[in-house]
């Protein structure tokens, strides 16, 4: 069963694979991407994918990995299922490469010494939409954005919703949200648990390992004027998740350890259009973090990020010439190992234009100067065209450069022995270009891309001989292939297929927890009252590093395919069911960590 899943997958994935986009040539048209910090049509964003709230609901995802794990060119690394750290890879870069944030305010752990993001616990209850940006993203998003970044939306409800669902492993989840909303005004309240007793988090361990997590969320919007409104939003999360480590002898598998976390952000934005002919907005955010792991050696850390913002611009996502300038301040100040506080900001300047020189020409380019306190000022840019060819085919380009900032533990050398600041050190850069070409039947029935690109990292951060240096450089050069068939009016076929070579350049050797082979397929059908949704996801054997020894090691190629389907009992009830491991598939995602088999849940979903 395991090969012939791998064989279906790799077969599908070279004719056929999901990027949200609508088979209506005008509904793609229609959607707009606001990640790019200039709002777009999707058809005028190369490397943008986008998830609606339809396709997490129709595979009953329930935590962000469960999704992002069938985009091309994302791999996803976790220590063990139910709760265990969760970082995603984009096109072979180290997670902590990954910009995260969550309506427009960055979640990237200022107080973790990479200064990447946990996904474990990031509920999709409140998403309305996830929007990935592929390649390097400085200009856009300044630090940490090398191989992308992810953009989550929470959701604006005028009605209420609510849902529940248990199965194996004592699983139970529930969520529900009410909103109000009209032209002048909206308010929200949302809310969602999750509790699990889990699987053993190391691969060779007995004990279950639970997990809890659960989501509050906050919404309002206020009209002032005809041209002037408020809004903001706020989010918190609680995490308490078993984790498993070492003995006193250092040997790894089962102990007593667990993680806990809490978190909340938000913002609050003023917008003003047509002020001095521009449309302006002032936002402030704030993202504040608390990681308590409680071992033989516990430990407990702080980090907060404040950004405040303002930007003004001209010109609607339809308009052939748009464009946005803007300023801001973003302020960091985390804990590290000894008790102590320390803190690092940026000043930045940013713009974004996007033009059409012909009818069938899109171009958009961007620029940003970030000039961190203690390092030097870094300029990055970004340039993407979009040319609309004959026989419905699209040629995609663009070249972007990214840079990544010293961490507060790398700077303050955390760890470090002789103890003292680190010396030397200066941002990682990046440069990555990807070329596309698209094609839609004339029917619209089967639309089909193909990406091949090339991301080169330098001066990436390591640590040495008791202190941080740089001294890597890496290079991912790789293929994406992702297509939809619409078969009948009911049935659709989706997948998607990843090559990727990455390598780090200073040994040759291959860059850990990045597949060279991966892909997905998703059959969906939706009938009158039955929607069902079959996803087989396979990745190849990929290097990694054996938890026991920390020696170089290999992880086993493996295949799933999980199965969702509801019923709709009603206008406002629909009963759902799915089956996550169907083939009861034994596998690591990370090499010694462990993955539930086959489980079952079953739930309903409430709406008015």
């Amino acid at each position: 069963m395991k090969r012939l899943l791998l064989t279906t997958t790799a077969l599908l994935g070279l004719s056929t694979s999901a990027f949200a986009e609508s088979a209506d040539s005008t509904q793609v048209d229609e959607i707009i991407v606001t990640a790019t910090r200039l709002e777009s049509r999707i058809g005028d964003a190369p490397g943008v994918r986008v998830i609606t709230s339809d396709d997490i609901a129709d595979r009953q995802a329930t935590f962000a990995g469960d999704i992002l794990e069938t985009i091309p060119g994302l791999s996803l690394s976790r220590n063990g299922d139910f709760g265990g750290v969760t970082t995603v890879r984009m096109r072979g870069a180290s997670g902590d490469k990954t910009l995260v944030l969550i309506d427009g305010v960055v979640q990237n752990d200022p107080s973790s010494p990479n200064g990447g993001y946990d996904f474990s616990s990031l509920d999709l209850g409140d998403v309305e939409r996830i929007e990935v940006l592929s390649g390097p993203q400085g200009s856009l998003w300044g630090s940490d954005a090398i191989g992308g970044a992810i953009a989550f939306t929470t959701r604006d409800l005028d009605g209420w919703r609510a849902s529940a669902e248990a199965g194996s492993f004592g699983t139970v989840r529930g969520s529900a949200a009410f909103g109000v909303s009209d032209d002048r005004r909206a308010f929200g309240l949302n809310a969602a648990a999750y509790s699990s007793d889990g699987v053993s988090k190391a691969a060779n361990g007995t004990e279950e390992d639970g997990f809890e997590s659960w989501t509050i969320g906050a919404n309002g919007r206020l009209t002032l004027s005809d041209t002037v409104r408020l809004d903001g939003r706020l989010r918190y999360n609680e995490a308490k998740a078993d984790i498993d480590g070492y003995d006193a002898f250092f040997t790894f598998g089962d102990t007593a350890d667990r993680a806990e976390s809490r978190s909340w952000t938000g913002f609050a934005r003023l917008t003003a259009d047509d002020v001095l002919g521009l449309n302006q907005m002032l936002d402030v955010s704030v993202y504040d973090l608390t990681r308590d792991n409680i071992s033989a050696f516990s430990s407990s850390y702080d980090a907060k990020r404040t950004t405040v913002r303002w930007t003004a611009g001209r010109g609607e996502a339809r308009d052939p010439f748009a464009f946005l300038v803007g300023i801001e301040r973003d302020d960091t100040e985390a804990s590290i190992s000894t008790g102590a506080t320390a803190d690092l900001g940026a000043s930045s300047a940013f713009g974004v234009v996007r033009f059409a020189p012909a009818q069938r020409v899109s171009v958009t380019a961007s620029l940003r100067h970030d000039a961190p306190d203690e390092y030097d000022a870094k300029t990055t840019a970004r340039l993407a065209g979009v040319v609309k060819l004959d026989g419905g085919l699209t040629l995609t380009a663009s070249y972007g450069q990214g840079f990544k900032t010293p961490t507060i533990s790398q700077t303050v050398c955390d760890f470090c022995f002789p103890a003292g600041p680190s010396t030397g050190l200066t941002p990682e850069t990046a440069a990555g270009w990807d070329i596309g070409l698209a094609w839609r039947s004339a029917d619209n029935r089967l639309v089909a891309r193909v990406t091949g690109y090339r991301l080169e990292v330098e001066d990436q951060i390591s640590y040495g001989i008791g202190r941080y240096v740089n001294i890597d450089r890496t290079l991912t050069t790789g293929v994406e292939v992702e297509a939809e068939a619409e078969l009948t009016d009911r049935f659709t076929v989706r997948a998607s297929y990843a090559f990727t070579d990455a390598v780090d350049q200073s040994t040759g050797a291959e860059l850990i927890r990045a597949p060279e082979n991966a892909g997905s397929v998703s059959l969906q059908w939706t009938g009158d009252r039955l929607k069902a949704s079959l996803t087989m996801r396979a990745e190849g054997e990929q290097a990694d590093s054996d938890p026991s020894t920390f020696s170089p090691a290999r992880r086993d190629g493996f295949a799933v395919a999980d199965l969702a389907g509801s019923w709709v009992l009603s206008d406002n009830l629909d009963l759902t069911a799915r089956v996550v491991n169907l083939t009861d598939e034994g596998y690591q995602q990370s090499l010694g960590y462990g993955e539930a088999g086959r489980s079952l849940f079953v739930g309903f979903r409430l709406r008015n």
